[in-house]
């Protein structure tokens, strides 16, 4: 990080190499739509090599997720004013990129299904839920990290976290056609 903050560009370049997983995985899960990611992620990275300045101590990949939900937001915002989407968004599915080198077809099939059932889960979250429940479970955040990245109380985030957790366990339940009593 020292190395970047003096315009070291090959040290910058490891850190996108280290840190784009986690922030193309929220940007995807936060918009469902690879090329939407793909265009933050690097929209993310950019922003935070000019803002290197900027960077105080603490978690850099807080503070790289807090900037990918920011765009993602902003994103999101410029979406429902203008009520588009390409066609290159419609036609894509969202899916996980790490998934193994050969796995079976019915493998293949049964991944595919669940990540699209998880995914309408978390499409039906609001943005605020939908970012705490990424932010701590799948991008492995503590609370306070993810509060200061979503710039909420510590108490907020908790409420929005087991909201949006008890959602997606009803949204999950009820796709599967089981509900708990």
């Amino acid at each position: 990080m020292q190395r970047s903050r003096l315009g070291d560009l090959t040290a910058f370049n490891q850190l996108v190499e280290r840190y784009q997983g986690p922030v193309y995985n929220l940007a995807l899960r936060m918009l469902s739509y690879e090329a939407a990611a793909e265009d933050v992620t690097q929209e993310v990275f950019l922003s935070a090599y000019r803002a290197l300045g900027q960077y105080r101590e603490g978690s850099f990949k807080a503070w790289l997720l807090t900037i990918t939900a920011n765009a993602c937001r902003d994103l999101l915002r410029k979406r429902k004013r203008r009520q588009e989407t390409s066609l290159e968004e419609m036609v894509e599915t969202s899916g996980d990129r790490s998934v193994s080198p050969s796995p079976t077809p019915e493998e293949y099939t049964l991944r595919r299904e669940v990540q699209r059932e998880i995914q309408q889960a978390l499409n039906h979250l609001s943005h605020d839920h939908r970012l705490a429940v990424l932010l701590v479970n799948l991008q492995g955040l503590d609370y306070g990290e993810a509060a200061r990245a979503m710039g909420v109380s510590l108490g907020t985030l908790k409420s929005r976290l087991s909201r949006g957790r008890a959602q997606l366990r009803e949204h999950l339940l009820t796709a599967r056609g089981t509900r708990e009593p």
